[in-house]
């Protein structure tokens, strides 16, 4: 545990609304006992709540560790950005997207000891205009349909089951619209039915790559373009994505870049993290070397 700076205690952000946040806490508590690490626990009460609570922490806290979903997590990271506190995640939300993609386990348990014994590891943020940060990715199309569409009923009884039957029923819906994005200049237009500006390349542990050469600490973020006009091409996107076979210009299309603008006709509703921000249009620039995340020794 030599991250632990100058002795001081971890800071444990509850958000106790988090799908899992009751199970996930009693077992943190009880791991943090038997490992004899000192934190202090604090809750959410509202909406941004968190954010507040890690600036008001971070300068007497070895880490900020946040037990929540992947709102509650951005809220932390963007709060404490270039500060260098780091932030460690005990998963407690639905999608888990963030904590999947850094290694960290979903059980409570061994997700306390890959925080206390984990390693720092430096994070690009993305930054939207009116300042939100996201860690996984911002989109319109498909994704930020399947958030709206997905109740908490569903959350609460499928997990992120619910998220995968939903991404299924609106990727093979093939709804399309026509997106204008500038990335560094460049003009790109096309009819797509999902664009995203990532900075993780992949979902569900690894199960489906989002693009070719996606890293979260490389100073970029990436457009993904995913194009099907049918059924038939929409499954065959899936599959190329769980293949990791990029290779189809009429269907996939990725540009990597720092600065990015979105426009869509018609206006399309925009998630960044699993969070609903309003319509396009959108902007978005990466915010290099922005968070320090706590990860698994293990990972490379």
């Amino acid at each position: 545990m030599e991250f632990l700076r100058g002795g001081h205690p971890l800071v444990l952000v509850v958000n106790p609304a988090a799908r899992r946040a009751t199970r996930t806490l009693a077992r943190a508590r009880a791991t943090f006992a038997a490992a004899g690490v000192p934190y202090e626990e604090v809750r959410t009460e509202r909406p941004g709540h968190a954010a507040k609570l890690a600036r008001e922490r971070s300068a007497d806290a070895a880490a900020i560790v946040v037990l929540g979903g992947d709102g509650t997590v951005m809220e932390v990271a963007g709060a404490l950005a270039h500060s260098g506190c780091p932030v460690g995640i005990l998963p407690g939300g639905t999608g888990n997207l963030v904590a999947r993609s850094l290694g960290i386990p979903l059980d409570a348990a061994r997700a306390v000891y890959a925080v206390v014994t984990g390693v720092p590891a430096l994070m690009d943020l993305g930054r939207l205009g009116d300042g939100t940060r996201f860690a996984f990715s911002a989109s319109v199309g498909v994704d930020a349909r399947m958030i709206a569409n997905t109740t908490d009923r569903a959350k609460r009884r499928f997990g992120v089951g619910a998220y995968a039957l939903a991404a299924v029923r609106e990727g093979l819906a093939c709804r399309t619209f026509r997106a204008c994005i500038t990335v560094d200049g460049e003009v790109v237009e096309r009819d797509a039915a999902e664009v995203m500006i990532a900075n993780i390349g992949s979902i569900l542990s690894d199960l489906f790559s989002l693009g070719p050469g996606i890293r979260y600490a490389d100073g970029r973020l990436d457009l993904c373009m995913y194009m099907p006009a049918t059924v038939v091409q929409a499954v065959g996107v899936m599959w190329r994505l769980w293949r990791r076979r990029f290779e189809a210009p009429d269907r996939l299309l990725f540009r990597p870049g720092r600065v990015f603008h979105v426009e869509c006709d018609p206006p399309q509703r925009v998630q960044a993290d699993g969070e609903l921000l309003g319509t396009t249009p959108f902007d978005v620039t990466v915010d290099a070397g922005a968070a320090v995340f706590l990860v698994p020794r293990s990972r490379d």
